[in-house]
């Protein structure tokens, strides 16, 4: 069922999702937009008075001439207005090293992830779970039971700079931090007052936006007591459901129903690839209004009035009376009568709404000494619709049934036959709806400072962080399967009246309902089979963090002082979760009443939604843990340049899975040569399995898998293993900066080598990865699923998480910026010039399940890592006025790099080794145009046009339904005007 498609599976490790997501690393990205690490990290000029520490968020050390090894990218609130999007997210999220990061662009055709409208950041690739998102420094209440935070529910106005470290950070911040990290810095000396209205549309008349932001801050009594506080609002309309067939939202044109047509792999002796790529899909189980897809009547569909037509199949096919269609591989002919499909049908974009309030007020006690109170309160909406209609197969109608037209009655008796089999898109049922509600309150109790203890000046960092967030997911017009089936199965009543053929259904209510062809619905007919209430679920996320770190510079080695910073953290991390009644069944505190007891169709164990069968749970884990980080410098000499080395261990206590360590060890050398550095750091790191995977309830949604060549309906059941230990990454990387060589002023260029290796990756396979293997023989997966049962509802795949995976990744990341003043050329103006390059080497991952190969991902374009990925940018600035050309290149790459690509004298296809007939999927390149003029010292005026030269997606089919796009990578929205106006008094 493709409203399902790249839920769940897009948070677990598995061939056709984590296998292909490693991201590239980058220094920095989008444009003009980031400020290279070196730069932050460079130390104040001898005698500068105004800057005594620099704090880099690559490390707990705070401390004046610090260099770090650790790739750290900074962005500055300027370089956020340069952007100018309508959420910080959309801003950061173009940064090359964050691939595979959420949106609204992801999830949207899915009903049961959580996911759905979660803006979280993925670096490198290694998913949203492997990423720390901070606010200060400090970790932020979880969005769902993933632990990944919401970005959109942080204060974006004050934002003063977001730190990007590229690179392994568990030592100094604890778990997650495998790919690493990214901090928001908020501005806590704001003073005036500031505010952002913005307004946007995309050339297709949709995804209208509108943004309004307010901040304010002031100092009273001598500036001891200090407030700050802003307001935002933002709306973005997305791009809602299209319609059936090819019928995409706001008239755009690029879908083509691309798929892989899947050959049964024992047909492959003949030379033949097994796998084909295909335009014009076309799905031969269903139709709009329905189609007979069994038996002699096989291929007769159903159109306005009921009327009975033959269905036109693709390919040339016909029909042989047994499902199948002759020139045709299920699911799938080629072209013919595409009406009934759904592909084009779910949500671009998905709709976005925020609301969040942010406030600090703190207290200056002493001289250096600062007692803070920060709140946020958050709330973000959002709405996305899976997909139109609500596709069913393998539905069995009577032909007594009233509603089957005379004709098909009169071929029943011919025939003799009394049922036929059928398929339909229900074209008349409209979109799904996929509502979600996320509000946190957060509020963060502190004091910073510092004092002299033994003649060292040490600072401190302690607070006290609450947070909750509750997350409400709604989703409407759907329908309940049990209900469903038994409203579809109608006989002639009294009196020339249709009622539902079982009568405990009709003593329970049911109202007959009519599926066979375009024909007006009968309001108590849907109002049966979908209620008002639908599917729903209520989550609350729990957290309380303990923290108090020191740092300080305690003594002196023969190169300089050596700094030190120590901590110690205290958190818990708890949720619970209740489902409605007909999907999480009898339990007692999720509103299970009379009236839903009283209807004997629908199964006590829930499950009976169409789609969105979400269950109760609840779990919980505290965990306790220490570190220590030093900085030595070792070398300091006109001769042979300065050198540092730093270090960090953390040890680290759960409740759930006990005691683990965590280290780094790197170092600096800033060589004789002018501008030129040298870095290298190792760490170990770790992600703890967080809530979702220990104390998942259980999830249920449908799926589509290939078995034996047939397509089978079945649930896919999802739980959690309390048994889960954390993963163990060993990260190391390799780097030279150069900055402003004599040579060549205003030019620098950085290059760094990553390689991160994951042991013990928590995985969960696909539904058809496990098909696949059972059908291979592996009888330990066998027995995790049914599929073979004839009974409705009654196949399933079971999917459990394990820590048997293995991942590694290895990159280079390339960065080149030149800055000139054009006066020199006798030009007005100044020139900028950056390019930006991350090439993925190698992206392995083994699922660690026996019968399976390591599957390489690195170049496949069908997951969210390219072979290269690339930014440029060009910015000319005149005093007022500004102008800036954006590039953004995707190259060419695979659609599985396991796949042997031949079209004749083609090896046996195999499981691991797949045949194909064309293995190349394009990349993209993408033209942005952004301007600012300042009208004032208090006004500026700015535009911006994104995608300027409305290039399509390019087509991402394959073996099941699908929209066949992969909006991680390509833009799926279109050229996308916006104009607004910051002022700053």
């Amino acid at each position: 069922m493709l409203l399902e498609q790249g839920g769940w599976k897009l948070l677990k490790l598995n061939r056709r999702t984590y296998a292909g997501t490693v991201s590239a690393l980058a220094l920095l990205s989008w444009g003009a937009m980031a400020h290279a690490a070196q730069q932050a990290e460079a130390p104040a000029a001898e005698g500068d008075a105004t800057v005594s520490e620099v704090v880099v968020t690559g490390s707990r050390i705070a401390s004046r001439g610090f260099t770090q090894p650790t790739p750290t990218t900074t962005v500055t609130a300027e370089d956020l207005e340069k952007a100018s999007q309508p959420n910080v997210f959309q801003a950061i999220v173009q940064m090359p090293a964050l691939q595979g990061s959420t949106g609204k662009t992801v999830f949207v055709n899915s009903t049961s992830s959580g996911m759905q409208g979660l803006s979280s950041f993925s670096l490198r690739g290694l998913g949203p779970i492997r990423t720390l998102t901070l606010l200060d420094g400090q970790r932020v209440t979880p969005a769902n039971i993933n632990g990944v935070s919401d970005v959109s529910q942080f204060p974006q106005l004050l934002i003063k700079q977001v730190d990007v470290v590229t690179g392994g950070a568990s030592a100094s911040y604890g778990s997650d931090a495998i790919g690493g990290v990214v901090n928001f810095v908020t501005d806590k000396t704001f003073e005036g007052f500031k505010a952002r209205l913005e307004g946007g549309e995309s050339k297709y008349r949709d995804n209208d936006t509108f943004v309004a932001q307010a901040a304010f801050g002031d100092a009273f009594m001598d500036d001891r007591l200090r407030v700050i506080g802003s307001v935002e609002y933002s709306r973005e309309a997305g791009v809602l459901a299209g319609g059936f067939g090819e019928q995409q939202a706001g008239g755009r044109d690029w879908y083509e129903t691309p798929a892989i047509q899947v050959r049964p792999l024992a047909s492959t002796t003949d030379g033949r690839p097994q796998y084909r790529v295909i335009k014009g899909a076309q799905q031969i189980q269903y139709a709009q209004y329905g189609l007979i897809t069994n038996g002699p009547l096989q291929g007769i569909a159903f159109g306005a009035g009921g009327a009975p037509y033959q269905f036109q199949y693709g390919s040339g096919g016909a029909p042989n009376g047994a499902g199948g269609v002759t020139g045709c591989f299920a699911p799938f002919c080629v072209g013919g009568d595409l009406s009934g499909g759904i592909g084009a049908s779910p949500t671009l974009a998905a709709r976005l709404k925020r609301k969040v309030a942010y406030g600090r007020v703190s207290y200056k006690w002493g001289d250096d000494d600062e007692l803070y109170l920060t709140t946020n309160f958050a709330q973000v909406n959002s709405l996305n619709q899976p997909n139109v209609g609500a596709e069913r197969t393998g539905l069995t109608i009577q032909c007594e049934n009233p509603f089957v037209p005379a004709a098909i009655r009169s071929a029943c008796v011919s025939n003799n036959i009394t049922s036929f089999q059928m398929g339909t898109s229900n074209g008349a049922f409209g979109p799904i709806d996929v509502n979600v509600k996320r509000e946190q309150e957060r509020f963060v109790l502190g004091a910073t400072g510092s004092r002299e203890v033994f003649g060292t000046s040490w600072s401190y960092d302690a607070y006290y962080a609450y947070g909750v967030n509750r997350i409400s997911i709604d989703v409407d017009n759907i329908t309940l399967t049990p209900r469903y089936n038994a409203a579809i199965d109608a006989i002639a009543g009294p009196n020339g009246t249709v009622i539902c053929r079982d009568p405990i259904a009709r003593a329970a209510g049911c109202v007959p309902l009519n599926i066979i062809g375009n024909v007006a619905q009968d309001p108590a007919a849907l109002a049966y089979v979908m209620p008002k209430n639908g599917p729903r679920q209520r989550s609350k996320q729990n957290e309380s963090v303990a923290a108090f770190n020191v740092t300080g510079e305690p003594f002196q080695s023969w190169a300089g002082l050596v700094a030190i910073a120590a901590g110690l953290e205290w958190r818990e991390e708890k949720y619970r979760t209740i489902g409605d009644p007909y999907g999480d069944g009898a339990t007692a505190d999720n509103g299970y009443t009379d009236d839903y007891k009283a209807d004997p169709l629908l199964r006590l164990a829930g499950n009976n939604w169409y789609a969105g069968n979400y269950h109760g749970g609840h779990g919980s884990y505290h965990v306790t843990e220490g570190y220590l980080e030093a900085n030595v410098p070792v070398l300091q000499s006109e001769t042979l340049g300065e050198a540092n080395i730093n270090g960090a261990v953390r040890q680290t206590k759960y409740s759930t899975s006990g005691n683990v360590t965590t280290w780094k060890l790197g170092g600096v050398w800033k060589t004789p040569v002018q501008g030129l550095r040298l870095r290298a750091v190792t760490s170990r790191d770790i992600r703890a399995p967080n809530l979702g995977e220990l104390f998942a309830p259980p999830v249920v949604t449908n799926a589509t898998v290939l078995y034996r060549g047939t397509a089978v309906n079945v649930l896919q059941e999802i739980v959690g293993n309390s048994n889960l230990r954390p993963e163990i990454a060993r990260n190391t990387e390799v780097g030279v900066v150069l900055a402003e060589p004599a040579w060549l002023p205003g030019f620098s260029f950085s290059a760094d080598y990553f390689d991160i290796k994951v042991d013990g990756a928590i995985n969960s396979l696909a539904a058809q990865d496990l098909v696949d293997l059972c059908v291979a023989g592996n009888q330990e997966i066998c027995g995790a699923m049914l599929l073979t049962s004839t009974q409705p509802n009654t196949n399933f795949v079971r999917v459990q998480a394990f820590n048997v995976a293995t991942m590694r990744t290895k990159g280079v990341d390339l960065e080149a910026i030149y800055r000139k003043n054009l006066e020199d050329w006798g030009l007005p103006g100044t020139l900028s010039i950056r390019a930006l390059a991350t090439h993925v080497m190698s992206f392995k991952t083994t699922s660690g399940v026996l019968g399976t190969i390591p599957v390489e991902s690195a170049g496949v374009n069908l997951s969210n890592t390219p072979d290269w990925k690339a930014t440029f940018s060009q910015t000319w600035a005149l005093d007022r006025l500004s102008l800036t050309l954006y590039q953004r290149w995707i190259s060419d790459g695979v659609y599985n790099n396991e796949y042997i690509e031949c079209q004749t004298n083609c090896p046996v296809s195999t499981v691991q080794r797949r045949t194909i007939d064309n293995n190349h999927m394009e990349g993209a390149t993408y033209v942005d145009l952004g301007g600012t003029y300042d009208v004032n010292d208090n006004v500026t005026a700015y535009f911006k046009v994104d995608n300027l030269f409305d290039e399509d997606p390019v087509a991402a089919p394959t073996t099941n339904v699908s929209p066949g796009v992969n909006p991680y990578l390509y833009d799926t929205i279109g050229r996308m005007y916006r104009a607004g106006v910051r002022l700053r008094f």
